[in-house]
């Protein structure tokens, strides 16, 4: 079976769609709660093991200063119960996910207006004034599978560059993982 990759229409330069999301902390947050240099929203979720799997690299990067790390999850939690808002609340306080924040996108309109598709599918953007625009929308990393070790870390080279004030000269192929399940 092939697996999703990520299409989004987003292009390098365009403003971050805006969201209002509940998170598992008990509030609510939008574009305009987050001030950082480089905003990378990861759609994700619990069960897939493509996720899980960057679960500690963006963990690592939620804990360095300048970047914010936001994991929207979307699937659909009545047919898929390990992605429901308590198993993400439970994910959090056990400790194996730490992003700034891990939202719930209980209709999935934010992933259709980011243009998601597979979990993880992560879009880095970079502020400009009031604005966050995309500066990187591709892989992680290198490690194709689940079960594999990375050896060169995408997201950690745009990061860089954005925090640098440089473009992003990466396109090492769409994300890709578990479908994101529709509600």
């Amino acid at each position: 079976m092939a697996l999703p990759e990520s299409d989004s229409d987003l292009a390098d330069g365009d403003p971050a769609p805006a969201f209002e999301l509940p998170g598992v902390d008990g509030e609510t947050y939008t574009l305009e709660d987050f001030d950082t240099d480089a905003l990378l929203v990861v759609f994700t979720c619990n069960h897939c093991p493509y996720a899980q799997a960057k679960f500690d690299l963006l963990n690592d990067i939620a804990a360095e200063d300048d970047v914010t790390v936001v994991g929207i999850n979307a699937n659909d939690a009545e047919e898929y119960p390990d992605d429901s808002f308590e198993k993400m609340r439970a994910f959090v306080e056990e400790g194996r996910v730490a992003y700034d924040a891990y939202l719930r996108d209980e209709t999935a309109d934010v992933a259709r207006a980011y243009g998601a598709v597979c979990t993880p599918d992560p879009f880095l953007f970079r502020r400009d004034g009031d604005t966050y625009r995309l500066a990187y929308h591709g892989r992680l990393d290198d490690a194709l599978g689940p079960d594999e070790e990375a050896t060169e870390f995408y997201v950690r080279q745009a990061i860089d560059a954005v925090r640098a004030g440089e473009a992003v000269d990466l396109d090492p192929g769409p994300s890709r993982g578990c479908g994101i399940k529709w509600p």
